[in-house]
């Protein structure tokens, strides 16, 4: 009995595939907490002591839960690092909250600046709003547009409004995820509005 293989999609839309790959990966949640843990460290007093702080964000929200996520990957719970599957983002997420507050709690306890701890408020405050969605309705919002969306409103406030000029760079990586059927137009709609205003409203309180 023959078997038939799969059609192979033609060259544009091979590229584009590629393209989005490239994006999905390159700009994923992880590598953005590194930069905008990095962009406000920079911006403190002493900037040294600004990012051994960074550090310190990126190790419980960026190094911790990538650690979770290969572990999950080897135990066959999910296929890839961006894990698609909604059931399995109910779990995750809240264990990536009990990492940020746990790097939270240090920073209160070793009396780190007030901007790194309301990134790291920030970053718990995204993420518990991202969850309701997701375990009330099986709604997937992008994680990856929420964190870029959040990062951009934190810098912003950190170093000024000319960072709202990057906020393109959202709707690129928005448009990575709906090429490769990981979101759909609104579920990355929601998730950029969800990290903006979430992260931008936390932190601003929180900084000042």
């Amino acid at each position: 009995m023959s078997t038939t293989a799969p059609p192979t999609p033609p060259a544009p839309a091979r590229e584009e595939n590629r393209t989005a790959r490239l994006i999905t990966d390159g700009m994923d949640p992880a590598k953005v907490i590194v930069a905008v843990s990095v962009g406000v460290g920079l911006a403190q007093d002493n900037r040294i002591t600004g990012v051994l702080w960074a550090v310190e964000a990126v190790v419980f929200a960026a190094v911790i839960p990538l650690l979770l996520i290969e572990r999950g990957k080897r135990a066959g719970k999910w296929d890839d690092r961006h894990v698609g599957q909604v059931q399995r983002r109910k779990t995750l997420i809240p264990a990536i909250m009990a990492s940020v507050a746990v790097g939270i709690g240090g920073m209160l306890a070793l009396d780190a600046p007030r901007q790194m701890v309301a990134l790291a408020a920030a970053m718990v405050a995204t993420l518990a709003v991202i969850l309701v969605p997701t375990s009330v309705w099986d709604w997937k919002i992008s994680v990856h547009t929420a964190v870029a969306g959040g990062a951009l409103a934190m810098l912003a406030l950190t170093w000024g409004p000319l960072v709202w000029a990057a906020y393109p760079l959202v709707a690129v990586i928005a448009w990575s995820r709906i090429s490769l059927r990981d979101h759909t137009p609104a579920q990355t709609l929601a998730g950029a509005l969800a990290g903006t205003l979430t992260a931008g409203v936390v932190f601003a309180a929180l900084a000042s």
